[in-house]
């Protein structure tokens, strides 16, 4: 049997959870969170040391959502994990209710951060990750950040910090999926040689395969291993990974898909509307 059979299958069910919360709210962003599922699922359900019963448990993992428009796919995993009620996804969007567009740490259990103004959650984990060292925890802080969203200029501000700093305990991924909503990153502003440029930062750079479960948890073991600098695991993925008609294709940025749409992905997925 797959050693990631399990984990295989939470990951299905975040996909077909994100396409039945945005298809329900009228509004969202597909692309770029069935893009992240894998590594979202790795961190949640095997990797991170965390407690949904305890979401401000001191000594817990943090994980910083940085590219907050892909809210749907933490919230998934969020609810599959226990910090609160499945039946709150199809609430996602609706004012007054726990779950907006992006994140809200104030409001959502076990969201860490506020995010949605690309290019500022880096530089939180940053902050996570340095009070951890100052108080002598051994928490790790994760970050996911997107490709486009390196085109910020802050986030290369808090590169430089972190490596500064060298916060050994920051694993940050990029979900390098090749799309921005305006369409292709090296059409928009190209960003490559991306690994380069985080080297050169002073960062360890890990390049995989993102929708590989092995990959993902080897290049998550290494980040841990290496010590006197953060790590950068640069994750290649298929933004609207698992849904046909979705994948690689930019429309489905900040798409919601109709009712039809809907249905044809969840029965692709596996599952019945």
């Amino acid at each position: 049997m797959d050693n990631y059979q399990e984990l295989k299958e939470t990951a299905n069910r975040l996909r077909k959870d994100i396409i039945k919360m945005i298809n329900e709210a009228g509004s969202g962003h597909p692309g770029g969170s069935l893009s992240a599922c894998e590594i979202v699922t790795a961190l949640y359900f095997k990797e991170m040391k965390i407690d949904p019963k305890r979401p401000n448990w001191e000594n817990r993992d943090r994980f910083v959502l940085s590219k907050g428009h892909a809210a749907p796919v933490l919230y998934a995993a969020l609810a599959e994990k226990g910090y609160f009620p499945k039946e709150e996804l199809m609430k996602l969007r609706k004012t007054g209710e726990m779950l907006q567009g992006h994140p809200d740490m104030k409001g959502t259990p076990g969201v860490e951060m506020s995010t949605g103004s690309l290019g500022q959650g880096l530089a939180c984990a940053n902050g996570m990750a340095l009070a951890g060292k100052l108080d002598g925890k051994d928490y790790r802080v994760y970050a996911l950040i997107g490709d486009g969203e390196v085109q910020e200029g802050m986030i290369w501000e808090a590169a430089m910090f972190a490596a500064h700093y060298k916060l050994d305990n920051l694993t940050v991924f990029l979900d390098h999926n090749g799309l921005q909503i305006d369409g292709e990153n090296k059409e928009v502003m190209n960003i490559e040689p991306i690994d380069k440029k985080w080297e050169a930062f002073g960062w360890q750079v890990i390049t995989i395969n993102g929708h590989d479960f092995e990959e993902i948890f080897k290049a998550i073991e290494e980040s841990k291993n290496t010590k006197g600098k953060p790590t950068i695991i640069i994750a290649n993925t298929v933004k609207g990974k698992g849904v046909s008609f979705m994948e690689n294709e930019v429309g489905w940025h900040g798409s919601a898909p109709n009712d039809e749409e809907a249905e044809k992905a969840i029965i692709e997925l596996g599952g019945e509307k």
